[in-house]
């Protein structure tokens, strides 16, 4: 972590949360940098706008003193038409200034989650295997929000209030100095309780959109088919929807503490406002009745402060709303902070197409902590942990020459999906290095390293959407003969012609539309089509049944031709035919070899084959025989 980790994120890594955070303040201006001559012109907008309102009451006090003790109708009409056409122009101006806002803020929270959505793309997966999905999308759409009506409201009532309390100020001293000195005495009564109040309303924020987070994560969690099928198969749905509840009820009393709070700041100051105008008309009104002052001024400085209450509570608010916008920017730029661990050297070079040797060298590996990937907000940790992270790979070291295939094989939790992780860097090892034709991976572009390696795991993942793009993204540019090429050999082409719709059906989330089977011929199909160099297979075809995998190993084996292999095996007919097979237990290669001859070993993969594949294997006279057949030919 550098030092942009969430210790410097205000608030939520441990910062005063009744203090405005200057840091965030600058970032906030920052981000708004781009949008700077649209904003000078709203604040030209805002400065005309203001001194219109000012205007009125001075328009007041001529009629008053000008028009009507004087008997001047012609006067009085004039300055009559005079406030019409400024009430228009001020109307449009209105209007012109809430479309600035509201387009800075628009423009400024799109670029905003344009960032954070690349830069949440470019996290290690760790971070996805500890984060909450629904408080991460908070920060994308709820944060962001709150971060846009820091522009479009408070930017604009800043402005607006500033130049319009400035202006007032100014034309009040001009009038009565006497009576402005008053008005300013009161002041303190805006102050005290916005100081008070915007420390209880910035907290009262915060607790909002945590428990708006927490809510959502809920949400996503159930509404998910795979979430709603354990809900249904397990049967806890009023227990489920008690626990809502309980969530919605704790959002529900941020939301009523935070009314209450602004009801009580708002009732303060009309109290405030009102004892100041109640102020000018009785001291104005006896300076009037003596003669010490005119009428009209009178009527004037009360409607100056009748306009100065408005934007005085405004900018009374001032700190509340800055607040409560700033805990937005500070949970998005909370998660901006989180550097990424996976990141391309500034040297990277590129790894050149071709035939792959793949080289593990005294490769050790520990999954990150917490502390190293994310932060405790996203994640909803109530304890923190305590135990150091155990060392899950040791001293890993093994060669796979171009066109080679190598099966790992051992206990569930030895190790084997962690190594084929290594490979396209979605971990970096701690110690040794793991190289691409002699290229440490960890020195090349990312790009590269990716597009000459493909990945067909247990689980394959579809997008909400239709096959042909779920196809596509493994190769963009693929046209639909490709696709259809790529399906035929991967034996699920008749399936998908079957379709009403074809390469256009929605394969719904996650793809449930389709079965376990159809979905991992699919993946291979997306691998197939992306005719990667180096090829992983996850237990791609733990999923099968016997005849859909004979179907797809006759695939494979015409896919795999040239092509450097990493699998780790599930059934025996994969096993039997590497060239070389690792057996891992607690992190370590305890045997590697041919199947052949790890079976007259008679150790861990001898134990493993009889008590795991052997059950898998053929019945049939000629089953057995094809069996020993190919284990003969592993042995030579």
């Amino acid at each position: 972590m550098t030092d942009g980790s969430p210790s410097a994120s205000g608030p939520a890594a441990g910062g005063d949360p009744q203090k405005i955070s200057w840091p965030t303040v600058r970032r906030t201006m920052g981000v708004a940098a781009p949008h700077t001559r649209m904003l000078l012109i709203f604040f030209g907008v805002v400065v005309i706008s203001s001194t219109i309102g000012v205007a009125y009451p001075l328009i007041y006090r001529a009629i008053i003193n000008e028009g009507i003790l004087k008997h001047n109708p012609a006067l009085i009409v004039r300055l009559a038409i005079l406030i019409a056409g400024l009430g228009v122009l001020d109307a449009g101006l209105g209007l012109g200034r809430t479309y600035l806002a509201a387009r800075v803020g628009a423009d400024v929270v799109a670029s905003l989650r344009a960032r954070l959505f690349e830069h949440i793309q470019r996290m290690p997966l760790a971070f996805f295997s500890r984060t909450q999905t629904g408080a991460l999308v908070n920060r994308l759409v709820t944060d962001a929000r709150g971060a846009r009506r820091a522009f479009s409201d408070v930017l604009s009532n800043v402005a607006g209030n500033a130049v319009t309390v400035i202006l007032i100020f100014a034309v009040l001293f001009t009038l009565s100095w006497r009576i402005t000195l008053l008005v300013l005495i009161l002041l303190p009564l805006f102050l005290f309780p916005a100081r008070y109040w915007g420390r209880r309303i910035r907290q009262v924020t915060r607790e909002s959109l945590d428990a708006g987070a927490v809510m959502a994560s809920a949400m996503v969690e159930r509404f998910t088919v795979s979430g709603a099928l354990l809900s249904k198969l397990f049967g806890h749905p009023e227990q489920d929807a008690r626990a809502f509840e309980m969530k919605t009820k704790a959002l529900s009393r941020t939301h009523v503490k935070a009314a209450m709070y602004g009801r009580i700041f708002a009732t303060l100051l009309v109290l405030s406002a009102t004892f100041a105008t109640a102020l000018a008309y009785g001291w104005g009104g006896v300076l009037a009745s003596r003669h010490a002052l005119e009428l009209g001024t009178v009527v004037a400085i009360a409607a100056l402060l009748t306009r100065l209450y408005a934007p005085l509570m405004g900018l009374s608010n001032v700190q509340v709303s800055v607040m409560s916008a700033l805990v937005s920017f500070e949970r998005i730029f909370e998660v901006l902070d989180l550097e990424p661990m996976i990141r391309e050297s500034e040297h990277a070079v590129a790894i050149p197409s071709g035939p792959v040797r793949l080289t593990f060298e005294a490769v050790s590996f520990r999954y990150p902590s917490a502390d190293e990937i994310s932060v405790a907000s996203l994640e909803s940790i109530t304890v923190p942990e305590k135990r150091e992270q155990r060392t899950v790979l040791h001293d890993i070291s093994f060669d796979v020459w171009p066109g080679q295939l190598v099966a790992l094989v051992g206990p569930s939790g030895s190790g084997k999906t962690t190594i084929t992780h290594l490979i396209p860097r979605l971990y970096d090892p701690q110690a040794g290095s793991v190289r691409l034709n002699g290229i440490d991976v960890r020195e090349a572009t990312l790009a590269s390293l990716r597009s000459r390696i493909g990945v067909v795991t247990q689980d394959a993942h579809l997008f909400h959407d239709t096959l042909g793009a779920n196809l596509r993204y493994a190769r963009p540019e693929a046209s639909d003969a490709d696709i259809r090429a790529a399906l035929r050999a991967a034996q699920i082409f008749d399936v998908v012609e079957a379709l009403p719709d074809g390469l256009d059906t929605m394969v719904g989330e996650h793809g449930y539309r389709f079965s376990g089977g159809e979905k991992q011929r699919l993946a291979l199909a997306r691998l197939l089509l992306k005719a990667p160099d180096l090829v992983i297979l996850d237990e791609a075809t733990a999923h099968l049944d016997s005849a859909s995998e004979t179907a797809i190993q006759v695939a494979l084996e015409q896919a795999l031709v040239g092509r450097t292999s990493i699998v780790i095996a599930h059934r025996l007919s994969t096993v039997v035919r590497a060239d070389q097979i690792l057996v891992l237990r607690d992190g370590r290669i305890v045997e590697r070899g041919t199947h052949a001859r790890l079976i007259e070993a008679g150790g861990l993969y001898a134990d493993l084959y009889r008590r795991q594949f052997a059950a898998a294997a053929p019945r049939t006279a000629d089953d057995q025989v094809r069996l020993n057949r190919d284990v003969g030919t592993s042995a030579a």
